[in-house]
């Protein structure tokens, strides 16, 4: 067992920093009258309702929240006409993320807080081994799965480790999807859809939603919700291989000329989408509450929205929206989720226990013969005409947790939070690679020798994990005053997990011998957090807070000996950990919300996925040290009353602070003290201007116009520009206008204006490119744009 803690320092520089700030507040605190504001007292200043959260496990406003929180309110994102995660997500300060569109969005969370990543931005396509910096909740189940946005009662977006309050502990932030409950007292529901068209498609793509809302008596309720959605796809794969019956290209003038049959695949990326949840509420007594959920969800996709990058074998260049994939990338996914949540009023708390089960499964399919061609091995290993590499992967995530917790009710004095948390996770991630058509080949090129090739697989790999982990974590506040909070907060965790992996390339008979490895690892350790508040005014917060964070290691189970033995250091990947200093000041200014923060984050060991060096098992390894730093800045308020805007701004100094090196070599590093962490844009800036006001006595419009920007980043580490290349920044502006008489809306909306290509991760000429010279005509290489321009319609009726 490995205990990572460094008890001095960490008391220590917590210690510092807060009685620090307690002599600094208690020396400033005469200055100020204080008058508690309540959320019925901030609706009488403003005349508008305020977003209410439950970040902290009690329902405040977010500007009683001691560290840095936004939330979006359900009907908010509805009446924007918010199409996905990305766009959402993307209004919010202070959060990255990477587009990759529909194809494996729910393979890998790539959701960015305080710019805590060195993960390449061009991953993705398979499931890794290291968990996301960032956790995510859909009410109180830690899952990621990319479910549509429908029926939300609001999303809150938490920066900095949350390990004290939550169950699945973050390194870097949690987001959390919170769905509207049944309703005891109304039979009704709505229906919605909507017809868009985008720049490059020739069809249109639609949706139709669907709410249902029934009482089943006076202390039973089921609500029901149900989506799909259909769009066309926008991607041309402009050099495809023609196929025959066997998925094998065509050879026109035989199996051994060189020649090939192309064809060009419109729109092919196209997007088939359902959801359907059903929520059950009783409440038989006072004082108690059962919830259950149960959520499905299916993805079928037909490739991959990117655009290539460079000519083609032919010397000819792609234009927008092609692809110069030689084969289809199609992937699936499948979600299942459900959650029984619990809660008895006991008087002096309220004791709440969580339940879930998730199952997530998916597939997907990649072009891996420009990787092959500029890795090399087509010259030497795959030499054979119309060459197809086809990276065949699979995953599936199966999880129960249960939570339970108990929050004492508002006390004079002191209030806690006092929770457990146990998780049972299993993952598989395989690859099958084939190089088709080269047993035909074979066959006919050497048929003396046709046993000497099984097949047209290539290689294939799998790895299962078990992971177990049990926390106790917590919060005490003592209200000092009526306007100065102290809260200390701790977890402990116990975590171990079970790697089996097995590799092996089959292609050639008698050559290699199939290989699994086997390997346990444990790990516990204590986390700590404080924090001070200071309520100087009815309507203004200043606070500071030291977090730690943690993300689990693991074991990457690589082999040792015989023909794919690694190097022993790859063995193990480390625990990374973060200590996550913050200031912040917020409140409400003459009818302005404001929220000014800055932080530090010390970042050791950060995890980086990758691939070992012989044999190209994928693996985690562990960087010695970066930092992070910045500031985040919100504004929200109106002009008169119907005229209502929000602006936020983040700055975000992120680099790492030790070389990089890969286990087994500490001559040549990987990446150098100094660099940027990629995927982070220096600059982010995203902003609102909304008009809701009545028109005539039974209609009302609504008009807004939103947009983000952020600046060039790099796409990832490394000292070479095969990976390591710049991506520009970019703006993307959105539109939409509403009229709405009682319970009918009808919307004209349109998303990226400007049509912007908004690149945010590329895979390089270097690294995925064409090579005529070896029979590869087609190209690898490409970058992953946003959604080009789409205009849409939408309407909506509510029973």
């Amino acid at each position: 067992m490995t205990n990572y803690t460094k008890w001095g320092a960490r008391w220590s520089t917590l210690g510092t920093l807060l009685c620090g700030s307690a002599l600094s507040l208690t020396m400033a605190g005469t200055a100020f009258a204080q008058d508690t504001a309540t959320a019925d007292e901030a609706k009488a200043e403003t005349g508008r309702e305020e977003i209410l959260v439950t970040a902290t496990r009690r329902e405040k406003s977010v500007l009683d929240v001691p560290y840095n929180i936004s939330a979006l309110d359900g009907k908010a994102i509805e009446q924007r006409n918010v199409l996905d995660e990305t766009e959402l997500l993307r209004s919010v300060a202070g959060v990255g993320v990477i587009d990759r569109g529909a194809r494996n969005s729910g393979t890998l969370n790539q959701i960015r807080i305080r710019g805590l990543n060195i993960d390449s931005n061009a991953l993705g396509d398979y499931a890794v081994s290291s968990v996301a910096s960032v956790s995510t909740y859909v009410n109180d189940t830690p899952i990621f799965a990319n479910f549509l946005l429908r029926d939300l009662e609001r999303v809150e977006v938490l920066r900095g480790p949350q390990g004290t309050l939550y169950g699945s502990g973050s390194l870097g932030g949690t987001v959390r999807y919170i769905t509207r409950k049944p309703q005891f007292e109304t039979f009704g529901g709505s229906i919605a859809g909507s017809a868009s068209n985008v720049d490059g498609s020739a069809g249109i793509g639609y949706t139709i939603d669907g709410v249902l809302n029934v009482p089943l008596g006076s202390t039973l309720a089921l609500r029901v919700v149900g989506s799909w959605a259909d769009y066309p796809g926008i991607t041309d794969y402009v050099n495809v291989y023609e196929l025959d019956g066997n998925g094998i290209p065509v050879a026109p003038n035989g199996v051994l000329a060189s020649d090939a049959s192309y064809k060009s695949v419109k729109d092919a990326d196209w997007v088939k989408q359902w959801m359907t949840r059903a929520t059950l509420l009783w409440e038989p007594v006072e004082g108690f509450s059962a919830n259950l959920v149960y959520a499905h969800q299916e993805d079928d996709i037909g490739g991959r929205r990117a655009q290539a990058i460079g000519n083609d074998g032919w010397g000819e260049p792609y234009g927008r929206y092609e692809n110069g994939s030689v084969q289809l990338e199609p992937s699936t996914q499948n979600v299942d989720m459900a959650a029984l949540e619990m809660e008895i009023d006991l008087g002096f708390a309220t004791l709440t226990s969580s339940t879930s089960y998730y199952d997530r499964m998916g597939d997907s399919t990649s072009e891996n013969t420009g990787f092959y061609a500029k890795a090399g091995f087509l010259p030497y290993y795959y030499n054979y005409p119309r060459p197809m590499a086809s990276a065949v992967r699979d995953f599936r995530d199966k999880a129960w947790t249960q939570e339970v917790r108990l929050v004492s009710d508002g006390g004079k004095l002191f209030d806690y939070v006092l929770g457990a948390f146990y998780r049972s996770q299993d993952t598989v991630a395989t690859q099958g690679s084939y190089l088709r058509g080269i047993k035909q080949w074979w066959d006919e090129w050497a048929p003396a020798a046709a046993d000497a090739v099984t097949g047209d697989q290539d290689f294939a790999y799998r790895r299962n994990e078990h992971f177990e982990e049990l926390a106790v974590f917590g919060e005490l506040t003592w209200h000092a005053t009526e306007t100065l909070d102290f809260t200390g907060g701790f977890r402990y965790f116990d975590n171990s997990s079970k790697n089996d992996t097995f590799i092996d390339l089959p292609l050639y008979a008698g050559v290699f011998s199939p290989t699994t490895a086997t390997f346990e690892t444990d790990e516990n350790d204590v986390l700590f957090k404080g924090s001070l508040s200071w309520k100087f005014a009815s309507r203004d917060l200043l606070y500071a807070t030291v977090s730690e964070g943690y993300r689990r290691g693991g074991t990457n189970a690589v082999p040792l000996t015989g023909v794919f033995a690694e190097n022993p250091d790859w063995q193990v990947y480390k625990a990374d950990t973060v200590i996550n200093y913050e200031i912040g000041l917020k409140g409400r200014r003459g009818g302005i919300t404001y929220d000014l923060s800055a932080f530090y984050v010390d970042w050791q060991d950060p995890q980086l996925n990758t691939a070992t060096t012989n044999w190209g098992f994928y693996a985690v390894i562990n960087g010695k040290a970066a930092r992070t730093q910045g500031i985040e800045a919100q504004i929200d308020g109106y002009l008169g009353d119907a005229l209502h805007y929000s602006l936020g701004y983040t700055y975000v100094d992120a680099k790492l602070t030790e070389d990089v090196y890969i286990p087994g070599n500490s001559v040549t590093p990987v990446a150098l003290d100094g660099a940027r962490l990629p995927g982070v844009p220096e600059h982010l800036l995203n902003w609102g201007l909304e008009y809701n006001a009545p028109v005539s006595s039974n209609w009302d419009l609504f008009a807004r116009i939103d947009g983000s920007y952020q600046s060039g980043m790099r796409n990832a580490l490394g000292t070479t520009a095969k990976f390591n290349v710049p991506l520009g920044g970019f703006s993307l502006w959105n539109a939409t206008v509403s009229l709405s008489n009682g319970p009918f809306r009808t919307s004209l909306w349109m998303k990226n204006i400007f049509n912007q290509r908004g690149v945010t991760g590329v895979y390089t000429e270097a690294y995925m490119g064409t090579s005529p010279a070896d029979g590869y005509y087609g190209s690898g290489a490409k970058e992953l744009i946003s959604l080009p321009r789409t205009v849409g319609i939408s309407a909506s009726y509510s029973f």
